[in-house]
């Protein structure tokens, strides 16, 4: 029972408050431009309004073009069950989870370029092309900050990775591999998610969009699921970065779970300001940033090794 009690919380905090995190990012930047901006519950509304828009389906798709969409939320939940929320350890825990928890996305973005090049269109091969690139580009990041956390908690699960002994490896000699791992987990964040200076989730120019232009054919219920999607994705790749920097054990389930709502909060307004002070970056430049934050995440493991 206690099992089956850990796992309904987890679902809940990812399925209930996933949208909340746009929600905030999108009030944080209305606020630096000035503005009112939209409520904070208004993708939960544009959620509800799409699910209850008809359907528009291109004569050229098949299943495969609703296979992203499935996909983009089935996803997240699983990597979620593998990911620790706070001091809240993961539903399922095995050695060796890390790796799986990582290649799921890959599967995930496999479908959602496939649904993408199943339309027909070359303008949303172009953005596959490019989702693929930076994917292959990010991808080596967190395998090296997994295994310098693997390093420091000697372990290969991802809730003995960002258990409680990282609180004292803040202050100890690993705390600098720490702090790194922190920005370069940061910086996959946000191309991972689509998220200015890497792209921009609101733009429409055709010849710099790699995201949105993908997913230009979906309508209705479908997009609803991409962007229900997107949401999930960011709260779950936000976790173990909310961890790092929050790293409380208190012993109770609910005050856990509300640290961890919290610091989700955080980094959805730390997002919001990132997105408010930067500009996109150019997409030659885009590698160019990923490739050093690979390199900064070597750096990360040689401190841990040396």
């Amino acid at each position: 029972m206690e099992m089956l009690a850990r796992t309904a919380l987890h679902l809940t905090l990812l399925l209930l408050f996933a949208p909340l995190l746009q929600g905030v990012i999108v009030r944080t930047k209305a606020l630096f431009a000035g503005r009112v901006g939209a409520p904070l519950l208004q993708p939960y509304y544009d959620l509800a309004r799409l699910l209850r828009k008809e359907c528009v389906f291109s004569r050229t798709t098949t299943w495969v073009f609703l296979a992203g969409p499935a996909a983009g939320v089935a996803v997240p939940i699983l990597a979620a069950l593998f990911m620790p929320f706070g001091a809240l350890p993961a539903p399922i825990a095995f050695t060796g989870d890390l790796l799986l928890f990582v290649y799921l996305f890959g599967v995930a973005r496999f479908f959602t370029v496939a649904s993408a090049l199943d339309t027909g269109s070359s303008f949303e091969g172009m953005g596959g092309a490019r989702e693929v690139t930076f994917a292959c580009l990010a991808e080596p990041i967190v395998l090296f900050c997994l295994i310098v956390l693997a390093c420091i908690a000697d372990a290969m699960s991802l809730t003995a990775l960002l258990g409680p002994h990282l609180a004292a490896t803040w202050r100890g000699p690993a705390g600098l591999s720490l702090g790194l791992v922190v920005v370069c987990l940061l910086v996959v964040l946000l191309v991972e998610n689509s998220r200015i200076p890497f792209d921009d989730p609101n733009t429409h120019l055709e010849l710099t969009m790699i995201h949105e232009v993908m997913v230009l054919d979906h309508s209705g219920p479908p997009f609803a699921m991409v962007l229900y999607g997107a949401a999930l994705k960011l709260m779950v790749l936000g976790a173990p970065i909310v961890r790092l920097l929050l790293p409380v054990n208190t012993g109770f389930w609910v005050v856990d779970a509300l640290v961890f709502l919290g610091g989700m909060l955080l980094l959805a307004v730390l997002v919001g300001v990132i997105e408010s002070i930067m500009a996109r970056l150019k997409l030659v430049r885009i590698p160019q940033v990923l490739i050093g934050t690979t390199m900064l995440s070597g750096f990360a493991l040689v401190l841990v090794l040396r």
